[in-house]
């Protein structure tokens, strides 16, 4: 039912002040200059109108970067079923392919609050499914907030899943990848009248079920601004102008890692594809040429009497001739003006 009232801010629902807590230790040694993120936190900036900085990472050195850079929240989207996985859409990732990720970015988030997305089919068929499949996303993947992409149809599983289990949950609505088939292919929404509607009435559904926060995808900036003045919880634009509470972008588009395609709304900030290719090229290359590895730099040697011991018997036993010696390689990359290893350049011992 499309709305046909004025739109009236509603308080987000009481018992969301339960949730606030992390599943992992607010600090550790190496991040005591910066502690953890947790849901207050994010309620914190939310409160002081500061943008919440979302990134999403796949893997242990995407979620460090991420976290070294100091972003508040690590996605770990199903976009990496298209992005590090080379599938055509997200619909084929598995729970078992998101919990694997989800455990790798665990790793590498020390202070970022960790968000991961329940994938399609992992919570569509029943509040039972959707609770379980979160509670493993928790235990195994060690997820401290679940996604799910959902309207008003979803509020019953994540009203569940938050209230029920006691898993943070984020919602998703406009584009919405899992179903962009239904939608008519990966397409701003909200673009007429009545779909601008329907999506502040799935908004307003998804904050009375219990998300503490909300990603808007792919809709016109001024509908996007209409639902996050709307809410009291903060949401996180992708695609939906600037008047969100907060921004994300996948990481592989935003770094130039993913050349299939770049949506509109996705600025690059870098280039790193070329640079991957140039530097993998210049590796085959001084392969092919034996300039890699360099003998006395990327090497390991002997102590000096051990390697002539071992000349002697290798020439003697098998007749074979081996190659220069470990001090002529030394000369040979001193005289090349390139910087020995610590094992080349140590003193040799017995």
């Amino acid at each position: 039912m499309i709305l046909s009232k004025t739109f009236v801010r509603i308080s987000a629902p009481a018992c969301q002040l339960v949730r606030a807590y992390s599943a992992r230790p607010p600090t550790s040694s190496d991040t005591a200059a910066r502690p953890k993120t947790t849901i207050r936190t994010i309620r914190k900036l939310y409160a002081e109108g500061k943008p919440i900085a979302m990134m999403t990472a796949y893997d242990f050195p995407t979620a460090a970067a991420c976290d070294r850079a100091g972003v508040d929240m690590v996605l770990v989207g199903d976009s990496l079923a298209m992005v590090a996985l080379g599938h055509e859409d997200t619909s084929q990732i598995t729970m078992d392919d998101m919990i694997h990720h989800s455990k790798a970015v665990s790793c590498g988030t020390r202070s970022a609050f960790q968000v991961v997305d329940l994938p399609f089919g992992s919570y569509h068929t029943d509040e039972a499914t959707a609770v379980g499949n979160a509670i493993r996303m928790v235990k195994e993947g060690r997820a401290e907030a679940v996604k799910l992409e959902a309207g008003r149809r979803g509020a019953s599983k994540i009203d569940a899943i938050v209230n029920g289990a006691g898993i943070p949950v984020v919602g998703h609505i406009g584009l919405t990848p899992q179903t962009a088939v239904a939608l008519g292919g990966f397409r701003v929404q909200g673009k007429t009248f009545s779909n601008a509607q329907a999506l502040v009435e799935d908004a307003l559904a998804l904050q009375n079920a219990g998300c503490f926060s909300m990603v808007l995808e792919a809709m016109p900036s001024l509908v996007a601004e209409s639902i996050t003045k709307l809410l009291n919880i903060p949401t996180i634009g992708i695609g939906a102008g600037s008047s969100t509470s907060g921004q994300v972008l996948v990481l592989s588009d935003m770094v130039g890692l993913f050349d299939r395609f770049t949506p509109k709304f996705c600025r690059g900030f870098a280039d790193l594809g070329p640079r991957m290719v140039s530097a993998v090229t210049e590796y085959k290359q001084a392969v092919r040429s034996r300039e890699f590895p360099a003998e006395g730099i990327h090497t390991y040697d002997m102590p000096a009497a051990t390697e002539e011991k071992w000349r002697t018997y290798v020439q003697k036993q098998f007749g074979l001739e081996l190659g220069q010696s470990t001090d002529k390689a030394k000369e040979a990359a001193v005289a090349s003006e390139q910087p020995l290893s610590k094992e080349a350049a140590a003193p040799e011992s017995g």
